[in-house]
């Protein structure tokens, strides 16, 4: 990144530590045009402030997929910004402002986030490439030394192997890499990094394939009411009552 890009782009990592979720905040300098990645439901309050303070204007909340260990914040956040719209992939089959697709651009300011299809944690699984900065986002398909499983939510390790190396690891050495989770106190990477040092996708992918089958982890906590307020954009008027009550009740012990 040149230093001329670093001041054209105001960015900010942000973490909820319960889903251990890294939402980012991206804004345009020159015209004070904002994104928002990822963001969760119990952050929302600290997400609008900072954006209040830095004087941006939220155009879109993009999800990187459908997640399941936790609400997106999304429909909170348009309590917020009545303007903002809601992001999700056409492939998600779930309600949203926008359902974009592989290839799209998304462009806030003088900025543009490229659209690129990695599905095989979910079928709707987007990465968003800012290629000016030389930054990319890879939600649950790509994290740090490892990746999204592949055992429900339409998982398919075969697809999740090809779209990481077809769309993500095929970037530049240089660009950095931010994953929609981290585990263990890492905040980033680089696409060389993971093509040199991921234990999952420097396998063969037959070996990848078997690796994944055999994880055996337990499904998250709070997958029974995320996914389907989730396939809502997180908005409670579009909730069945049972989910709308069970996001109420879990927000509230937070509080």
């Amino acid at each position: 990144m040149t230093h001329n890009h670093l001041r054209s782009l105001l960015f900010r990592q942000l973490f909820e530590n319960v889903s251990s979720t890294y939402t980012y905040v991206l804004a345009c300098t020159a015209s004070k045009e904002a994104i928002i990645i990822d963001p969760v439901l119990e952050t929302v309050d600290r997400d609008s402030k900072l954006i209040n303070e830095l004087g941006v204007k939220l155009l879109y909340a993009l999800n990187t997929h459908v997640h399941a260990d936790h609400v997106t914040g999304t429909g909170e956040l348009k309590k917020h910004f009545p303007l903002m719209k809601t992001v999700l992939a056409n492939k998600a089959n779930a309600k949203s402002d926008l359902q974009v697709q592989h290839g799209e651009k998304i462009d806030f300011g003088r900025k543009s986030l490229e659209v690129r299809a990695t599905p095989g944690h979910t079928n709707g699984c987007l990465t968003y490439v800012l290629h000016e900065d030389r930054m990319a986002f890879t939600g649950d398909a790509l994290l740090i030394r490892g990746c999204g499983r592949t055992d429900f939510q339409q998982g398919n390790a075969r697809t999740l192997y090809r779209s990481v190396h077809q769309q993500i690891l095929s970037l530049p050495p240089d660009y950095s890499l931010f994953p929609a989770h981290d585990y263990s106190g890492l905040t980033c990477t680089s696409v060389e990094e993971e093509r040199n040092f991921n234990p999952r996708l420097t396998k063969t992918e037959d070996e990848f394939i078997d690796l994944m089958k055999n994880l055996n982890l337990p499904y998250p906590k709070h997958m029974e009411y995320s996914v389907p307020a989730n396939m809502v954009c997180g908005i409670y008027d579009l909730m069945d009552e049972k989910t709308r009550k069970t996001v109420e009740q879990s927000l509230e012990e937070h509080n």
